[in-house]
């Protein structure tokens, strides 16, 4: 049976990039409480079944949105008496920057899934309180963006300086220089070029891949730095 008593609850924040708009993963719940509300997908562990927080993660994610990601980060404990009316709840976030894919719920308690942009948060109706945990992943998905080249995440398996670039600024909501952009790629060495190139703004662009096997590097300084 899943443990209920203090409630504590796994919750994953999933960013993609699409259209230049920066969504977030959410589930329409269709029990209570919030029943009819969006909120993130998560649940609370099954002892029988979760070897750890980090399948559990992994389990609510594929039950509640049919995805899979790569990587899992934890983010941050939230806890506190009035976070659920059920009572006293502490709750473990992850995130992770993902491609975008269609989403679908595998159970009943879900009436939908979406990536709703994170600019109309503030529009709908919340569970709990995800929209500060989602803040909360933004700022630091923001981070890692200035020192990481975490954003590849979210690219096609073959893309552009183009496209890394406009994923880049979509997430950190500012312009950054080309110029800047290459000296780190070419510091990173974790990328390949590909013998293809694509039509890009009237001329042909080279396609870029990540390395089997590369680790995403840290870089001393921001990228706008």
């Amino acid at each position: 049976m899943e443990y209920t008593n203090p409630l504590f609850t796994v919750d994953s924040v999933l960013f993609t990039v699409k259209n230049e708009q920066l969504l977030v993963l959410l589930t329409k719940r269709a029990q209570a409480p919030f029943t009819g509300c969006w909120g993130l997908p998560g649940g609370f562990i099954d002892v029988q079944q979760d070897t750890n927080t980090d399948a559990t993660a992994s389990r609510k994610l594929e039950a509640k949105a049919g995805l899979k990601p790569a990587y899992l980060e934890q983010l941050q404990v939230i806890s506190g008496p009035d976070r659920d009316p059920r009572g006293f709840s502490v709750t473990l976030a992850y995130f992770a920057l993902v491609a975008y894919q269609n989403v679908s719920p595998q159970i009943s308690s879900v009436e939908s899934a979406s990536w709703i942009a994170v600019n109309d948060l503030e529009k709908i109706n919340l569970a709990f309180d995800h929209l500060e945990i989602i803040q909360i992943a933004k700022q630091r998905l923001q981070q890692k963006t200035l020192y990481s080249m975490t954003p590849v995440f979210c690219l096609p398996t073959q893309f552009t300086i183009g496209q890394l670039k406009s994923v880049i600024e979509t997430i950190i909501e500012k312009p950054i220089q080309r110029k800047s952009l290459m000296r780190r790629i070419e510091a990173s060495d974790i990328f390949d070029l590909s013998e293809k190139k694509i039509p890009s703004g009237g001329r042909m662009a080279q396609l870029y891949t990540l390395k089997p096997g590369a680790d995403l590097v840290n870089f001393e300084r921001n990228l706008n730095a």
